[in-house]
């Protein structure tokens, strides 16, 4: 498997921080092709990111968020004699951060009331601190894996 996609090998790191990690973060967070819209935000949530957390630069807290929120294990549903099986799987590096990227926004798009941008900023901090629902999202995939472990022998 692990072959590169297209979008992988086209990506330019973002112009603001030199990341490519961020880069694929504004691409997955644009809506409609609006990319600058998409920069704006990220853009805003780092300089709210930098305010509330000093002591570190705004770009490794979001590495580090990311980093928090990347699951090692998940459960893969496979049919074995009729019955179907949860079994636990290793994740492979690129799934890591898709999932990761797909929580932390599945997560902010769940708050309602403020502007994405503060949601976004918040969320980043909450799984910094290895708090926030993209880490208990995290966690329960853990647990569920951890539960199943038994059917681990199914996964070839």
């Amino acid at each position: 498997m692990g072959s590169i996609t297209a979008s992988r090998s086209h990506l330019r790191p973002d112009p603001q921080f030199g990341s490519l990690l961020a880069s694929k973060f504004i691409n997955c967070l644009m809506e409609d092709g609006k990319k600058s819209v998409a920069q704006g935000i990220f853009s805003k949530a780092m300089e709210i990111v930098a305010k509330k957390i000093t002591d570190v630069e705004p770009i490794e807290v979001f590495n580090r968020a990311i980093e928090n929120i990347k699951p090692a294990v998940e459960v893969r549903s496979k049919r074995v004699g009729g019955a179907a099986y949860q079994v636990p799987m290793q994740v492979n590096r690129n799934r890591q951060q898709s999932l990761a990227i797909r929580w932390l926004l599945q997560a902010v798009r769940e708050k309602k009331g403020r502007g994405t941008h503060e949601k976004l900023a918040e969320e980043i901090i909450a799984a910094f601190k290895r708090e926030g629902a993209a880490v208990t999202k995290r966690e329960n995939v853990h647990r569920m894996a951890d539960a199943n472990k038994a059917f681990a022998h199914f996964a070839w």
